[in-house]
């Protein structure tokens, strides 16, 4: 009995270390309930700072990300090696340049047709063969029509009469002025319609003082010019309205060149256009554009420009091929150099030089192009300097650091 006694004493002694042992280290106080103090009483002190920090944590949130702009750093020593190149944004006198071709043509406005308006033979040619220069006023071609021959009957008839009418008044004083009225009319009606028939005044007034029909009527140049299309033969009959010759005033000339639709915005009437021609190695001619066609053909996407050049000493042939070159003026512009842009096809992002070698991806938006600049609308300042060579290796640096432009400012 005694020693199952000293058995239960060591194992109440064992329990007992183990209880104090627990209690020590902070097991069972999950449940237990805090009583305030004196030593607690900051804490509300503390919730109240803590509540005044969470209400101006969105303003300080919003000047971090304002100054926390998204660079890539890239030493001065790697820059050499990979060949970076700045330049800075400015404002800068742009002028875009096209180039395009041209065909020589005749100048519309100076065209003519000859042709006759009653029914006839051709007796006599006087121009017989194609690309004569003839003056206004030479004669072209005689041409025997009965219907003319009549017709000038009557006019010599109708004078007569008048001629008859007037000697009378002389013996009968007593003829009505009504007469004299409509004899003076006849005849004038009789002249209206030889003119009506482009018989000339002289020619009138050659019949008036024959009194005799003239057998073939003259047809005369109606301007000065080239023949350059002759359909009129010896002997031929001709028809009221077929034409016989066409002339062509070759002094002036147009070239119509084509332009393709994306350049029809800086193409203006009265912009100034240098000509030149492989005929005449190393000259010019000025020019500026006359009339920008009102359509674009469908195939090529192109419209007609034409332009109005002096013919010099008739060097000019029409259907030459030219070579035209137009140069705009834009203005002043603010830009960028051309080569500094990366456009991914749906963006245009440079790289902002920010000093001590970080550069910034920036989206931009662009304007026009020309003389190798870019016009920049929206995202860069005067005086701000971009990386002008070696942008993609900056932009492929960028690509796996993760750096990503905050979008146009």
């Amino acid at each position: 009995m005694k020693k199952w006694h000293l058995i239960l004493l060591a194992a109440v002694a064992i329990a007992a270390g183990l209880f104090f042992s627990l209690s020590n280290s902070g097991f069972g106080q999950k449940n237990k309930k805090t009583v305030p103090n004196a030593q607690a009483s900051p804490a509300p002190q503390a919730a109240h700072s803590a509540e005044k920090a969470k209400n101006a944590a969105p303003q300080d949130t919003a000047a971090d990300e304002e100054g926390d702009v998204p660079t890539i750093e890239i030493a001065s020593d790697k820059q050499q090696l990979i060949g970076v190149k700045t330049a800075e944004v400015k404002v800068r006198p742009l002028s875009e340049v096209i180039r395009t071709v041209g065909i020589v043509d005749y100048d519309e406005r100076r065209l003519s047709t000859v042709n006759t308006k009653f029914e006839g033979w051709i007796e006599k040619l006087y121009v017989d063969y194609s690309g004569k220069y003839v003056k206004k006023g030479e004669p072209l071609a005689e041409i025997y029509s009965p219907e003319l021959v009549a017709t000038q009957q009557e006019f010599i008839n109708v004078l007569k009469w008048a001629g008859q009418g007037k000697a009378s008044d002389v013996k009968y004083e007593g003829m009505t002025g009504m007469l004299k009225g409509d004899a003076d009319a006849l005849v004038e009606a009789a002249k209206q319609r030889l003119r009506l028939w482009d018989i000339s005044e002289a020619q009138i007034k050659k019949i008036e003082e024959t009194g005799k029909p003239v057998r073939t009527l003259t047809v005369y140049s109606p301007a000065s010019g080239y023949v350059v299309q002759k359909a009129a033969l010896q002997g031929m009959k001709v028809t009221p309205g077929e034409k016989l010759f066409d002339l062509a005033d070759l002094s002036t000339l147009w070239i119509i060149a084509d332009f393709y639709e994306y350049e029809l915005s800086l193409v203006k009437p009265g912009e100034r256009a240098m000509i030149s021609l492989s005929y005449f190695p190393g000259k010019e001619f000025s020019s500026r554009i006359d009339y920008v066609y009102p359509t674009i053909s469908g195939q090529t996407r192109s419209a007609k420009v034409r332009f109005e050049v002096p013919n010099f000493g008739g060097r000019l042939k029409p259907q030459m091929y030219t070579n035209v070159e137009v140069k705009i003026s834009l203005g002043k512009r603010l830009s960028i150099p051309d080569n500094a842009v990366i456009d991914t096809g749906t963006r245009q992002i440079v790289y902002v030089d920010r000093g001590e070698g970080n550069f910034e991806p920036r989206e931009v938006l662009l304007g026009v192009r020309a003389e190798g600049m870019a016009e920049v609308l929206k995202g860069l300042k005067a005086g701000e300097r971009v990386a002008s060579a070696a942008t993609f290796l900056i932009d492929s640096e960028a690509q796996l650091e993760g750096v990503v432009p905050l979008g146009k400012k």
